[in-house]
């Protein structure tokens, strides 16, 4: 009987375990700082996000950070941009 417990104890020990990380995972990660933009600029008649990163040394990685918000199969002319952008102090 004794074998019996032992298996029964590592197995509830083994499902907290295993909980134990679930939970772990769940939380999502730490919420990055808000950024306040610094540069804005104003789309251009065919112009797209890539190209205006481009024109202006970001990669369109940087060019979605600082405008996370944006649609970029939607851009309009006259549209604001965030082309240079710093955290945001508390």
């Amino acid at each position: 009987m004794a074998k019996a417990n032992h298996g029964a104890a590592a197995l509830v020990i083994a499902c907290l375990l295993i909980a134990a990380v679930a939970m772990a995972d769940a939380h999502p990660p730490a919420a990055a700082s808000p950024l306040i933009c610094k540069k804005a600029y104003g789309v251009r008649e065919r112009e797209t996000c890539f190209a205006v990163a481009q024109a202006q040394g970001l990669t369109l990685k940087q060019f979605l950070l600082f405008n996370p918000n944006i649609n970029c199969n939607k851009l309009f002319i006259g549209q604001w941009v965030c082309l240079a952008a710093a955290p945001a102090r508390a």
